[in-house]
């Protein structure tokens, strides 16, 4: 657990796109991270070298070039940008992904184990509010899939 990114941080996008990625994201991503487009209208940080687990981890069901994995890598990887963090972890977001990911001014970025979301302050808080609407259901589900992978 201790190299998994975890939790949530508030931060600011400044009027030219500048964002600073929070400290204990940055020690575990080093100063050279990818930003890409990411599902659910929002963007998707991970250190450089792992952007290509994250993508395998997401086509681990197929070992061949299908539509939904060249799709997947057009979606990602024809998104994504290398970006150099300055001393104070600070980047600037390309103006493409900005509107993609609808940011305003109030930025939410969640830690998720592999991987760092960016997410509109506002967009996420009603995402949330749904996702703990919905967390019941999605706890059965869960588990019903699960079983049903064991059962095959």
């Amino acid at each position: 657990m201790k190299n998994m990114l975890l939790g949530q941080y508030e931060a600011v996008l400044t009027e030219k796109g500048r964002l600073a990625l929070p400290k204990k994201f940055r020690e575990r991503l080093g100063t050279m991270v990818v930003v890409a487009k990411w599902y659910e209208g929002c963007l998707v940080v991970v250190a450089s070298e792992s952007l290509n687990l994250l993508l395998n981890k997401l086509t681990a069901e197929t070992k061949y070039i299908t539509g939904p994995v060249r799709d997947t890598d057009r979606f990602v990887l024809g998104s994504a940008f290398e970006v150099d963090l300055d001393k104070q972890g600070r980047f600037v977001v390309p103006k493409y992904l900005r509107d993609y990911a609808l940011l305003g001014k109030e930025v939410i970025f969640l830690g998720l184990g592999n991987r760092v979301e960016v997410w509109d302050k506002k967009t996420w808080l009603v995402r949330e509010k749904n996702i703990q609407k919905g967390a019941e259901e999605l706890v059965e589900t869960i588990a019903r899939e699960s079983k049903n992978d064991k059962q095959v």
